[in-house]
């Protein structure tokens, strides 16, 4: 048992878990705020997901087409999610993602620059304009880069008025969370700090406070082919449900369609999108550009049905449709799956990207840099010469912790906030390209804001924040459960399993037998966790560090079997052999996932009302395609 007095302890006014982009631009926004914030890394800092995010941040700044807008990127993304989205967090997206690119500029971030000295912005799917500001192929790394830039600056604010550099903010690295802790009962139970470990060490960690951001990313881990790294187990979607949240929409998994598929070792390594929008083009192993074949009939209006027409956009894009490469990411991935399973693969099983007959080497060496280095060396493919091998790789989850689109307040649990992927809502069934960067900025900010208002709000009214003795006791005593058992076995051969499970059976198409077949397996997998055991000491011991995050793997692999399970539709990211069509009625539900001691519930919950003004942006003919009858009457704005 572990001595509570010998815990290391902190308190801090909000306290973020995740140092992505998300998380620190939340953490940022809560010390402009004047609280105190601290911020939990699960892994070194500076090594975020975000950093993945290759090709830009989806802002319309219109500074290549100015034709671009709010109004258009908001379609855009509407049109992208299937409009599932939350239409009120695409509106404040769209909106904001611009002063949030601007912002990030002021703090130091340097972006690739038009001929006219503006931030350049590039093509990507989805996207009708140039909308992605970016850095070459290494937008996420400088996003990264100038938010930590960022932290330092307040740091050494904070030294000049307190004397110490951490006063008001401080980063904790190598720091894992592995509990929420709650306070108070009825209407006044609300969140009470959190329970964490050194990685290096295994020491234990309390930080008590009144607001706590979610800012963990994604749940890719449960898959064996994805583009996520170890961090991603679902952490912060797990410990949501775990005091009291939802998540909404957890069927919805986006699969990008290009991973490297070979060598084995760095099997769904991203290959970013960039290369197809500056170009590349997909064929299969009979040499055929096969997306002209896969042009869905929402999108038929929007894109080039000969090779011709796609290439003239290249050069002409006011007067030429858009090359069908540049469908969003499920469409692509879905057509590359049944290349595949048609026989007309590559040797390694995937497709051929090849940008080398689009651009000089010069150019493909300037422009995407990191892919030109990272096909040399981990494959001894030179991409200036020779077309790539791709398919598709589990890369993001749509779904996430239930928020209010405004506040990014957890539904259901006071002073618990989300932002980045690990809330839900924003993308609807499926995420665009570039998306995801704006995302972490716009709702990040306006969760650290809402974050320290929280704070206020709770000592406003004169109440104090604790964690219990007696709850810090039980979640130490869970902790070091593994170690107590002298029989069982390895969590990494449980990991393997629920990888190999969810990967085969719930993966990019999916049947209800198999979806039936994988919560069976689950269930077993749940036996076995329960007698899991460690060795070793808690000293730089990742068997244990598995250990920990292996039940909330399992807890969230079920809740996203479940609910595609239940929806039986094809949509975006969630594609059913048994349903393949889309339908309008369950366009108008959302999943919504709950769970009291492991026991998981779903219920459906209507989707909310798009307003008549942005419904407005839209020719009705192109909302007939999605919504029922009985909704295109009860918007006002009628187009036709």
């Amino acid at each position: 048992m572990e001595n509570i007095e010998r815990i290391e302890r902190y308190k801090f006014d909000v306290v973020v878990i995740g140092a992505g982009g998300a998380g620190l631009r939340a953490a940022i926004e809560a010390r402009a705020n004047g609280k105190s914030a601290a911020v939990l890394s699960k892994s070194l800092f500076g090594k975020a997901h975000t950093v993945m995010a290759e090709g830009g941040i989806a802002a319309s700044m219109g500074n290549v087409n100015d034709r671009d807008n709010w109004q258009v990127h908001f379609g855009d993304t509407m049109r992208g999610g299937k409009f599932l989205n939350h239409y009120r967090m695409a509106e404040l997206h769209a909106k904001e993602a611009p002063d949030r690119v601007w912002e990030l500029e002021a703090w130091g971030a340097l972006f690739d620059r038009t001929k006219d000295g503006k931030i350049s912005q590039r093509n990507f799917g989805g996207h009708e304009y140039p909308r992605l500001a970016h850095v070459g192929d290494r937008t996420g790394l400088e996003m990264i880069r100038t938010l930590q830039q960022r932290i330092v600056a307040l740091q050494q604010e904070d030294k000049q008025k307190t004397g110490e550099f951490e006063s008001g903010l401080k980063v904790f690295a190598e720091c894992s969370v592995t509990k929420i802790f709650m306070t108070g009962e009825g209407d006044d139970r609300r969140v009470a700090g959190v329970l964490a470990y050194w990685r290096p060490s295994g020491t234990f960690v309390l930080f008590e406070s009144e607001s706590v951001v979610i800012a963990t990313g994604g749940i890719g881990k449960s898959f064996k082919v994805t583009s996520n790294s170890w961090e991603y187990t679902g952490d912060g979607h797990a410990m949501a449900l775990e005091c009291g949240g939802s998540l909404v929409n957890m069927e919805f998994l986006q699969f990008h369609p290009t991973g490297m598929v070979w060598p084995l070792s760095v099997k769904g390594l991203l290959v970013t999108e960039s290369v197809r929008g500056d170009g590349g083009v997909l064929t299969n192993s009979e040499g055929r550009r096969f997306m002209f074949d896969y042009i869905p009939d929402v999108f038929k209006s929007k894109y080039a049905t000969t090779e011709e027409e796609a290439d003239r956009w290249y050069t002409d894009p006011d007067n030429n449709l858009r090359p069908p490469e540049l469908l969003p990411r499920d469409e692509v991935a879905r057509a590359i799956n049944s290349e595949v399973k048609a026989g007309r693969g590559t040797p390694h099983g995937g497709v051929f990207l090849d940008v080398s007959k689009r651009l000089p080497a010069d150019v493909i060496r300037a422009k995407l840099p990191s892919m030109w280095h990272q096909f040399k060396e981990l494959a001894d493919v030179d991409i200036t010469q020779e077309a790539m091998e791709v398919g598709p790789t589990c890369h993001y989850v749509m779904g996430g912790v239930e928020v209010d689109p405004d506040t990014q307040a957890a539904v259901g649990v006071k002073g618990l906030f989300a932002a980045g992927e690990a809330s839900g809502g924003m993308h609807g069934s499926n995420r665009l390209g570039g998306n995801s960067l704006s995302d972490l900025l716009v709702f990040g900010r306006r969760a650290g804001q809402f974050a320290a208002e929280h704070v206020d709000e709770v000592r406003g009214q004169g109440k104090q924040t604790h964690v219990s003795e007696a709850d810090l006791q039980a979640a130490l005593d869970w902790a070091l459960a593994p170690f107590t058992r002298v029989e069982g076995e390895s969590p990494y051969a449980i990991q393997y399993d629920l990888q190999d499970t969810m990967n085969a059976l719930v993966g990019i198409i999916r049947t209800a037998s198999e979806i039936e077949e994988a919560l069976v397996k689950i269930q077993e997998l749940k036996v076995r966790m329960a007698n899991m055991k460690v060795i070793g000491g808690r000293a730089y011991n990742p068997g244990w560090h598995l250990a920990l995050d292996l039940p909330k793997q399992l807890l969230v692999s079920q809740c996203v079997a479940m609910a595609a399970l239940i929806r039986e539709e094809s949509r975006g990211g969630h594609t059913r052999e048994d349903f393949p069509e889309m339908s309008d009625e369950w366009r108008k539900v959302n999943l919504i996932v709950r769970a009291e001691a492991q026991e998981v519930t779903i219920v459906k919950q209507s989707l909310p009302t798009m307003t008549s003004e942005l419904a407005g942006l839209f020719d009705e003919s192109e909302l007939s395609k999605y919504m029922t009858l009985e909704e295109l009457d009860s918007l006002v704005v009628r187009t036709l």
